[in-house]
């Protein structure tokens, strides 16, 4: 069992030295600055009581409006990045069974994260690894409101690639003073 200070220590950690540092998403300062991320983690070994906590998680929204957004690490559980797959798109559904679509959006953080088509070491992966697999919970409205005032935001994925694969895979796999997710079995 990994320890709950443990898990989300090492996930401000990756979001203060790796997210923000290197901008992979511009608006993660403002919030991180302002203190309105919120980072939760769930003990959860199997989906029902992840999937629960995920919607516990989208009642905070609701009845908080001081936190912008949601970090729910998910330590244990869902190592293995298919059954995170599985996970993330029964969240998806989840969120607009629970009348949460257009209100909550999921971006998805996975320590093997992978796009499709995509090979398993291009450094791309990396704007979607993580210290830990983990759901994150973003208001739908912030996101709209964040993105009509910034200039050219479909070219944040296309610099962030860039990015990421000048820093290169050896680099970005040796865990860049330890905010980095380290590939599993590292």
């Amino acid at each position: 069992m990994i320890d709950d200070a443990v898990s989300l220590g090492r996930t401000r950690d990756w979001v203060e030295r790796f997210v923000v540092t290197h901008d992979i998403c511009p608006f993660a300062r403002r919030e991180m600055e302002r203190g309105s991320i919120r980072y939760a983690t769930t003990d959860a070994e199997s989906f029902e009581p992840a999937l629960l906590t995920l919607i516990d998680e989208c009642r905070r929204l609701d009845d908080d409006p001081g936190i912008e957004t949601t970090l729910l690490v998910l330590p244990q559980g869902v190592e293995n990045f298919d059954d995170y797959l599985d996970l993330l798109g029964l969240a998806e559904t989840l969120l607009g069974d629970q009348g949460y679509e257009g209100v909550y959006q999921l971006a998805s953080f996975h320590p093997d994260y992978c796009f499709d088509g995509v090979e398993e070491d291009d450094p791309a992966n990396y704007t979607n690894r993580s210290p830990y697999p983990m759901l994150h919970l973003l208001r739908e409205a912030s996101i709209e409101r964040a993105l009509s005032g910034f200039a050219h935001p479909e070219r944040i994925p296309e610099r962030n690639m860039a990015l990421l694969r000048e820093m290169g895979s050896e680099r970005l796999a040796a865990g860049i003073d330890d905010a980095l997710p380290l590939k599993s079995g590292h």
